[in-house]
Protein backbone atom coordinates (compact mmCIF):
# COMPACT_ATOMS: atom_id res chain seq x y z
CA UNK A 1 0.00 0.00 0.00
CA UNK A 2 1.27 3.56 -0.97
CA UNK A 3 1.08 6.20 1.31
CA UNK A 4 1.65 9.28 1.51
CA UNK A 5 1.57 12.64 2.97
CA UNK A 6 -0.99 15.38 1.90
CA UNK A 7 -4.17 17.99 2.87
CA UNK A 8 -7.02 17.49 3.79
CA UNK A 9 -9.29 20.43 3.19
CA UNK A 10 -11.56 22.23 5.80
CA UNK A 11 -13.46 24.95 6.62
CA UNK A 12 -15.90 27.01 4.93
CA UNK A 13 -16.37 28.12 1.05
CA UNK A 14 -12.88 31.15 0.10
CA UNK A 15 -12.16 30.22 3.92
CA UNK A 16 -10.23 27.12 3.61
CA UNK A 17 -8.35 25.25 6.63
CA UNK A 18 -6.11 22.12 5.99
CA UNK A 19 -5.12 19.12 8.13
CA UNK A 20 -1.95 17.31 7.19
CA UNK A 21 -2.54 13.81 7.06
CA UNK A 22 -1.21 10.67 6.22
CA UNK A 23 -3.54 8.60 4.23
CA UNK A 24 -3.46 5.97 1.30
CA UNK A 25 -2.95 7.38 -2.14
CA UNK A 26 -5.95 5.58 -3.45
CA UNK A 27 -8.26 7.39 -1.18
CA UNK A 28 -10.15 10.55 -1.85
CA UNK A 29 -8.71 13.70 -0.51
CA UNK A 30 -11.46 14.37 2.31
CA UNK A 31 -11.82 10.73 2.96
CA UNK A 32 -10.44 8.12 5.11
CA UNK A 33 -6.73 8.86 6.56
CA UNK A 34 -4.55 6.73 8.77
CA UNK A 35 -3.22 9.92 11.04
CA UNK A 36 -3.42 13.55 11.53
CA UNK A 37 -0.35 14.85 11.87
CA UNK A 38 -0.44 18.49 11.47
CA UNK A 39 -2.88 21.48 10.83
CA UNK A 40 -2.35 24.34 8.16
CA UNK A 41 -4.36 27.59 8.08
CA UNK A 42 -3.40 29.76 4.71
CA UNK A 43 -5.81 32.44 5.92
CA UNK A 44 -4.18 34.05 8.98
CA UNK A 45 -1.20 36.52 8.64
CA UNK A 46 1.33 35.30 8.84
CA UNK A 47 0.14 31.39 7.84
CA UNK A 48 -0.08 29.13 10.53
CA UNK A 49 1.73 25.70 10.36
CA UNK A 50 2.05 23.70 12.99
CA UNK A 51 3.51 20.02 12.31
CA UNK A 52 3.91 17.46 15.18
CA UNK A 53 7.63 16.75 14.47
CA UNK A 54 8.12 13.99 15.95
CA UNK A 55 5.34 11.82 13.78
CA UNK A 56 5.91 13.76 10.36
CA UNK A 57 9.93 12.14 11.20
CA UNK A 58 8.07 8.28 11.65
CA UNK A 59 6.18 8.51 8.40
CA UNK A 60 8.80 10.13 6.68
CA UNK A 61 11.16 7.15 8.00
CA UNK A 62 8.93 4.61 7.00
CA UNK A 63 8.12 5.56 3.52
CA UNK A 64 5.39 7.76 3.40
CA UNK A 65 5.93 10.35 0.23
CA UNK A 66 4.73 13.84 1.09
CA UNK A 67 3.06 15.71 -1.69
CA UNK A 68 4.16 18.99 -3.02
CA UNK A 69 2.41 21.37 -0.92
CA UNK A 70 3.22 19.05 2.24
CA UNK A 71 6.50 19.16 0.92
CA UNK A 72 7.14 22.73 0.94
CA UNK A 73 5.16 23.08 4.14
CA UNK A 74 7.86 20.29 6.04
CA UNK A 75 10.66 22.54 4.22
CA UNK A 76 9.42 25.71 6.23
CA UNK A 77 8.86 23.88 9.60
CA UNK A 78 12.56 22.74 8.87
CA UNK A 79 11.57 18.57 9.34
CA UNK A 80 12.65 18.03 5.86
CA UNK A 81 15.89 18.94 6.59
CA UNK A 82 16.02 17.15 9.47
CA UNK A 83 15.10 14.01 7.80
CA UNK A 84 17.95 14.46 4.81
CA UNK A 85 20.51 15.38 7.22
CA UNK A 86 20.67 18.85 6.00
CA UNK A 87 20.72 22.55 7.82
CA UNK A 88 17.96 23.58 9.59
CA UNK A 89 16.37 26.67 8.16
CA UNK A 90 15.59 30.15 9.92
CA UNK A 91 12.86 30.16 12.44
CA UNK A 92 9.32 30.58 10.91
CA UNK A 93 7.12 34.23 11.37
CA UNK A 94 4.96 33.81 14.18
CA UNK A 95 2.11 36.52 14.21
CA UNK A 96 1.96 38.26 18.07
CA UNK A 97 -0.37 37.45 20.42
CA UNK A 98 -3.81 39.03 20.24
CA UNK A 99 -4.38 41.65 23.59
CA UNK A 100 -6.92 40.29 26.20
CA UNK A 101 -10.11 42.76 25.33
CA UNK A 102 -10.09 44.02 28.93
CA UNK A 103 -6.42 45.19 29.28
CA UNK A 104 -7.37 47.18 25.80
CA UNK A 105 -10.59 48.43 27.61
CA UNK A 106 -8.34 49.50 31.43
CA UNK A 107 -5.57 50.89 28.88
CA UNK A 108 -8.18 53.61 27.19
CA UNK A 109 -10.24 54.08 30.26
CA UNK A 110 -6.85 55.10 31.85
CA UNK A 111 -6.26 57.70 28.83
CA UNK A 112 -9.13 59.01 29.55
CA UNK A 113 -8.73 59.98 33.10
CA UNK A 114 -5.26 60.92 32.75
CA UNK A 115 -5.80 63.79 30.49
CA UNK A 116 -5.85 67.07 32.07
CA UNK A 117 -8.74 69.23 32.27
CA UNK A 118 -8.44 72.42 30.16
CA UNK A 119 -10.67 75.04 30.05
CA UNK A 120 -12.50 76.03 26.67
CA UNK A 121 -10.02 77.61 24.14
CA UNK A 122 -12.79 80.04 22.83
CA UNK A 123 -13.70 83.36 24.60
CA UNK A 124 -17.42 84.68 25.08
CA UNK A 125 -18.36 87.42 22.68
CA UNK A 126 -18.48 90.47 25.31
CA UNK A 127 -14.27 89.23 25.72
CA UNK A 128 -13.57 89.33 22.26
CA UNK A 129 -14.88 92.82 21.58
CA UNK A 130 -13.06 93.90 24.82
CA UNK A 131 -10.12 92.21 23.67
CA UNK A 132 -10.96 93.94 20.36
CA UNK A 133 -10.85 97.17 21.37
CA UNK A 134 -7.81 97.26 23.27
CA UNK A 135 -6.09 96.07 20.46
CA UNK A 136 -7.22 98.81 18.05
CA UNK A 137 -7.08 101.53 20.87
CA UNK A 138 -3.22 100.83 21.61
CA UNK A 139 -2.50 101.38 17.93
CA UNK A 140 -4.40 104.23 17.24
CA UNK A 141 -2.57 106.01 20.21
CA UNK A 142 0.50 105.68 18.72
CA UNK A 143 -0.35 107.31 15.25
CA UNK A 144 -1.62 110.59 16.76
CA UNK A 145 1.48 111.75 18.32
CA UNK A 146 2.85 111.19 14.50
CA UNK A 147 -0.07 113.20 12.79
CA UNK A 148 1.50 116.22 14.98
CA UNK A 149 4.54 115.39 13.68
CA UNK A 150 4.66 116.65 10.17
CA UNK A 151 3.72 120.13 10.62
CA UNK A 152 6.60 120.54 12.65
CA UNK A 153 9.25 118.71 10.50
CA UNK A 154 11.95 117.36 12.44
CA UNK A 155 15.75 118.79 11.62
CA UNK A 156 17.32 115.67 9.97
CA UNK A 157 20.52 115.09 8.27
CA UNK A 158 20.71 116.46 4.68
CA UNK A 159 21.25 113.24 2.25
CA UNK A 160 23.84 113.89 -0.34
CA UNK A 161 21.01 113.30 -3.56
CA UNK A 162 17.67 114.04 -2.56
CA UNK A 163 15.40 115.42 -5.46
CA UNK A 164 13.00 117.24 -3.32
CA UNK A 165 11.87 117.75 0.08
CA UNK A 166 8.29 116.18 -1.03
CA UNK A 167 9.05 113.23 -1.44
CA UNK A 168 10.07 113.13 2.20
CA UNK A 169 7.21 115.10 3.47
CA UNK A 170 4.85 112.86 1.69
CA UNK A 171 5.20 109.21 3.38
CA UNK A 172 3.93 111.24 6.82
CA UNK A 173 0.05 111.82 5.05
CA UNK A 174 -0.12 108.32 4.03
CA UNK A 175 0.75 107.45 7.84
CA UNK A 176 -1.84 109.92 9.46
CA UNK A 177 -5.00 107.97 7.60
CA UNK A 178 -4.01 104.58 9.06
CA UNK A 179 -5.92 104.92 12.11
CA UNK A 180 -8.85 105.80 10.99
CA UNK A 181 -8.53 102.77 8.12
CA UNK A 182 -8.19 100.77 11.17
CA UNK A 183 -11.37 101.92 13.03
CA UNK A 184 -12.71 101.97 9.88
CA UNK A 185 -12.22 98.11 9.46
CA UNK A 186 -13.22 97.53 13.11
CA UNK A 187 -16.29 99.49 12.53
CA UNK A 188 -15.79 101.19 16.02
CA UNK A 189 -16.30 104.70 15.38
CA UNK A 190 -15.70 105.90 19.14
CA UNK A 191 -11.81 105.25 18.59
CA UNK A 192 -12.10 107.47 15.51
CA UNK A 193 -13.51 110.51 17.21
CA UNK A 194 -10.70 110.15 20.00
CA UNK A 195 -7.59 110.82 17.64
CA UNK A 196 -9.30 113.67 15.95
CA UNK A 197 -10.19 115.42 19.16
CA UNK A 198 -6.69 115.10 20.27
CA UNK A 199 -5.25 116.74 16.93
CA UNK A 200 -7.58 119.81 18.18
CA UNK A 201 -6.47 120.14 21.51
Amino acid sequence: MAVKIRLKRMGKIRTPFYRVVVADSRTKRDGRVIEEIGTYNPKADPSIIHIESERAQYWLGVGAQPSDAVAVLLKLTGDWQQFKGESAPGPMKVAEPKRDKAEIFNEALKDVHAEPKSEAVTTSRPARKKAAAKSTAAPSAVPAEDSLAPESPAPESPAPESPAPSESASPAPSEAPAPAEASAATGDDTDAEAPAETAKS
